[in-house]
């Protein structure tokens, strides 16, 4: 029987998702990630580890929401596109 995931291993899965749906965003607008960052004012290095769904090497991103929206807007899609799924189980108090 599968062990339930852990809140944390759900939120390294759902960051991983949301780093995949910025990548497959950029390359439809033919954007390099040095561009993306510059136009949502964040870091290169900061928009590199978002895109592979870290933080700090073992720690999962948790990018702000002002972040997300500006990347959203940079990249000309809806925030919600960028959005993984609801992953459930990231509360450990539920």
């Amino acid at each position: 029987m599968p062990q339930p995931s852990t809140p944390d291993a759900v939120w390294s899965e759902y960051a991983a998702a949301l780093g995949l749906a910025l990548a497959r965003a950029r390359d439809r607008c033919g954007l390099s990630q040095q561009r993306v960052a510059a136009a949502a004012d964040i870091a290169e290095f900061t928009y590199r580890k978002l895109e592979h769904g870290i933080s700090n090497p073992g720690t999962p991103a948790n990018p702000q929401l002002r972040t997300l929206v500006k990347l959203a807007e940079v990249l000309g899609v809806p925030l919600a596109t960028l959005l993984p799924p609801d992953p459930g189980g990231v509360a450990p108090g539920r």
